[in-house]
C-alpha cells in the first residue's frame, strides 16, 4: 500500500567537512534516490536549538515522500541515512549531525489511538526522558514544534492530524507567533 509519508528533518553540527544546511541537501538527495516517489520538499530554515540552549542553531525542513514501505521500514532508512551523516544517539535532544523524523503517514495512527494519545499527553518535564519503545504517529509532539510546523507549510499545509482533527497550517496557526518567528527562512542558496 503506498503511503504519503511526512518527514521532518535537521542538524545542528558539522560532520565530513560538510555544513547542516549541506547535509540536510544531502539527506534529501538520499532519499530521492531511494525506493518511493520524493514528493515536495520545503524551504530550509534556521531555528533555535531545542531545548533553549541545547547547542547551535539548527537548519530544519520538510518533505514529503510516497512510498510502499511499511512506516517501521521506512524509519530505519531514517536512522541508516542518519548514521551514514555521523549522528550519534548520545543525549536526548542534544546536539546532531542530522536528525530525520517521520512524522506522519497520511491518516496512520500508531500503534493505536490510546498510545499515541498518552504519548502527545506526556508531561513536559518528562519528554526528554522518556522514549517510545516503538513507532508512534503522528508524531507526539507535532502540534508542539513551529521548527516542523513552518516547514511542513510548505509541503503539506492540509494534511489533518486524525486525531486532533487540525491541518498544519491550524496547528502552526496555534503556536504563539514569537515561535513562528523564529524559524526563518534561509536564503536560496544556502539550500543548494
Amino acid at each position: 500500500m503506498t503511503r504519503s509519508y511526512l518527514i521532518a528533518i535537521g542538524g545542528n553540527l558539522n560532520s565530513d567537512a560538510m555544513s547542516p544546511a549541506e547535509m540536510v541537501q544531502s539527506a534529501v538527495e538520499k532519499l530521492r534516490q531511494g525506493p518511493g516517489a520524493l514528493g515536495r520538499v520545503s524551504r530550509f530554515f534556521r531555528t533555535p536549538a531545542f531545548p533553549a540552549g541545547a547547542g547551535p542553531d539548527f537548519v530544519n525542513a520538510a518533505l514529503e515522500l510516497s512510498s510502499d514501505e511499511a512506516p517501521e521500514q521506512l524509519m530505519a532508512r531514517l536512522h541508516d541515512i542518519e548514521q551514514s551523516f555521523g549522528r550519534v544517539r548520545a543525549t536526548r535532544w542534544g546536539p546532531r549531525s542530522l536528525d530525520l523524523d517521520l512524522v506522519a503517514g497520511d491518516d496512520l495512527v500508531l500503534p493505536d489511538v490510546a498510545t499515541q494519545a498518552q504519548w502527545r499527553a506526556l508531561p513536559t518535564e518528562r519528554q526528554s526522558i522518556d522514549i517510545p519503545d516503538r513507532l508512534i504517529l503522528p508524531h507526539p509532539r507535532v502540534q508542539d514544534r513551529a521548527f516542523v510546523l513552518v516547514p511542513l507549510c510548505d509541503v503539506a499545509p492540509q494534511w489533518m492530524h486524525p486525531l486532533l482533527g487540525l491541518t498544519v497550517a491550524q496547528m502552526c496557526e496555534n503556536l504563539p507567533q514569537s515561535d513562528r518567528d523564529c524559524v526563518v527562512a534561509l536564503p536560496e542558496s544556502a539550500c543548494q
